[in-house]
């Protein structure tokens, strides 16, 4: 079988669509991003579950995106969000978004397949338990597949036809847990907090705390990963403490 690009952020979501390429037989790719952004623990927790999961191949790849600004996750001007439960967050699009952050990603995954001869590229992308950002939707999805069939020589030469591989685009983070537990993925070693503290501990209170908070909630587990206010890890939702 041909190997996949798997984008790793090394958040839940992240982890969880690697193991489900493993599960499919690819040999593995992953690609990470260092990109400006507040949160880059998640870099070490990436690294972690690329040896974890066995992957071939991790590159991190150095993008500055905090030259632009625009978002709270690449820029000292704004404050990331906090709320007290999950329920809290609204539909509009949060500050939390990056412009056009996905799109520079699955670009750099483009090239990094096509000099490869890698036909498929896996992303965590989610349209139900997320933050409302535009290009998580699956009409983004399809409209990108299309262009980089149209964009790559291997494609237009017939050599394959690539795919973007979206799992988890219409599961609850309850269920995207469930699927990696049955996989054996060590959400110990993920990160996901928006604005952790020097240590890399989890704030609890960001827009992806509260979802993955959750998602481990709806499974009657705890979540492994450290918090400010509880270091050993074994966080549980505010309004379930």
């Amino acid at each position: 079988m041909k190997p996949a690009v798997v984008l790793v952020s090394g958040g839940l979501d992240s982890a969880t669509v690697l193991a489900l390429a493993r599960q499919a037989g690819h040999p593995l790719l992953a690609l990470s991003f260092r990109y400006g952004q507040r949160h880059a623990v998640e870099l070490e927790a990436a690294r972690s579950v690329c040896q974890q999961l066995g992957v071939r191949e991790h590159r991190v790849v150095d993008i500055d995106l905090a030259q632009f600004g625009g978002s709270a996750l690449t820029s000292g001007q704004w404050e990331v969000p906090k709320h007290q439960s999950a329920e809290e967050l609204g539909p509009e699009i949060p500050i939390t978004y990056v412009p056009a952050r996905n799109t520079i990603f699955l670009s750099f995954a483009l090239a990094f397949a096509e000099v490869r001869g890698a036909a498929d590229i896996y992303l965590g992308v989610n349209a139900l338990d997320y933050s409302g950002y535009p290009d998580c939707r699956p009409e983004y999805i399809e409209a990108f597949e299309r262009m980089a069939n149209l964009a790559l020589r291997a494609t237009v030469e017939g050599q394959f036809r690539l795919r973007l591989h979206t799992p988890l685009i219409g599961w609850t983070k309850g269920e995207i847990i469930r699927q990696g537990l049955a996989l054996g993925v060590d959400y110990s070693v993920t990160r996901s907090c928006y604005d952790p503290d020097e240590r890399g501990y989890a704030c609890g209170q960001c827009d992806s705390c509260l979802l993955r908070l959750r998602g481990f909630a709806e499974n009657g587990v705890p979540d492994p990963a450290p918090y400010v206010d509880r270091p050993g890890g074994f966080q549980v939702p505010p309004e379930q403490s």
